[in-house]
């Protein structure tokens, strides 16, 4: 019986998790692990808080400290990519067995999407070989305005918007 994907990058994951830890001498703590899982089977971009509740909601034990300092391992290893998309509000996702891809994100309801194309690739190694650089990786992002008539966001930025600017009534 073939493995799904995620589970072998999972599982990948967690030998490039634990080889690291060890290597830098680090506790290897069910916590830490438990994050790695959790990070793994989501399918999305997420903030430290929406980890943190994910994992509260699940019943796990963690402090939001345990999180960040996670995470910050994580990153260290590559096996979380952090991203600052414009905001002051870092969203990361998971990196190890994704292929490379670039973002677009809206500027009215902050989604982000995901593209990948050849082309880019080709434009960093092409770049790369011309000015005798080694590429190791790239951060493309796009910003602008989603031409969607349902963009599932914007109603509800748009409603912070107008409730942050209402008058309180004396």
């Amino acid at each position: 019986m073939q493995q799904a994907p995620a589970q072998t990058n999972l599982e990948s994951a967690q030998m490039i998790f634990r080889a690291y830890l060890e290597r830098k001498g680090l506790r290897k703590t069910p916590e830490r692990f438990a994050i790695l899982e959790e990070i793994y089977n989501r399918q999305d971009h997420f903030d430290v808080d929406e980890l943190y509740i994910s994992m509260k909601n699940k019943k796990y034990r963690v402090s939001r400290a345990t999180v960040y300092n996670t995470l910050d391992v994580l990153v260290d290893c590559d096996l979380v990519t952090k991203h600052q998309f414009g905001r002051n509000l870092a969203q990361y996702e998971k990196s190890y067995g994704f292929r490379q891809h670039d973002h677009l994100i809206c500027t009215d309801c902050h989604k982000v999407m995901e593209f990948c194309d050849p082309r880019v690739q080709n434009i960093q190694n092409m770049v790369g070989d011309m000015l005798k650089f080694n590429v190791m990786h790239h951060s493309l992002i796009f910003y602008g305005s989603c031409a969607r008539d349902l963009c599932e966001n914007r109603a509800e930025a748009t409603k912070k918007t107008q409730s942050a600017s209402v008058p309180m009534e004396e």
